[in-house]
């Protein structure tokens, strides 16, 4: 197993680390919870930094990455709605747009010889926008600040979705 992957399994972990912090009656939970969360997204910059940088990408790597990123990001998604931290709207979503990909991206692994959509800039301006929102939330920003970065997380979603989309037509038309 390459040390891309080790961290990836590493982050996997941090995942029911998380909800037990965040579910606890710790005095300063959703901090602790979010700076689980905020190591798990340092640790997935490392990984694909090493990844590509020292050419340590793999097929386990390739799949197992973005599960780690998704598995996470619903974890912290629901535990926030679950609070009252996030709105439905915005939880609804992101939560659908996510459960898509994942199916589309498990189709194109199984149907079409190992093909996987990489993550582009739209994606990458989602993923920055839903750190924001949940630091923002974490330091109990004033509401409509909040608001904002939250709109701005699933308009941006809705652009990536839409792309990968266009490039998952244009991959499966090809074969």
């Amino acid at each position: 197993m390459t040390l891309p992957n080790i961290i990836t399994v590493f982050r996997l972990l941090l995942v029911p680390i998380y909800l037990l912090i965040y579910y606890s009656s710790l005095e300063n939970r959703i901090f602790a919870a979010g700076s689980i969360f905020f190591l798990a997204g340092i640790s997935d910059v490392l990984d694909g930094y090493i990844a590509r940088k020292y050419n340590k990408s793999s097929k386990l790597g390739t799949v197992l990455d973005p599960f780690a990123d998704k598995l996470m990001a619903f974890a912290v998604l629901i535990s926030f709605y679950s609070d009252g931290l996030i709105p439905l709207w915005i939880l609804l979503p992101i939560f659908i747009k996510e459960i898509v990909m994942i199916l589309g991206g498990t189709k194109l692994l199984v149907k079409n010889e190992n093909t996987v959509i990489p993550s582009n800039i739209y994606g990458k301006a989602a993923t920055f926008f839903l750190y924001l929102s949940i630091l923002l939330i974490i330091i109990q920003s004033p509401h409509n600040i909040v608001i904002i970065s939250l709109i701005m997380t699933l308009v941006l979603n809705i652009l990536a979705f839409y792309n990968y989309l266009k490039i998952y037509k244009k991959v499966t038309n090809k074969k």
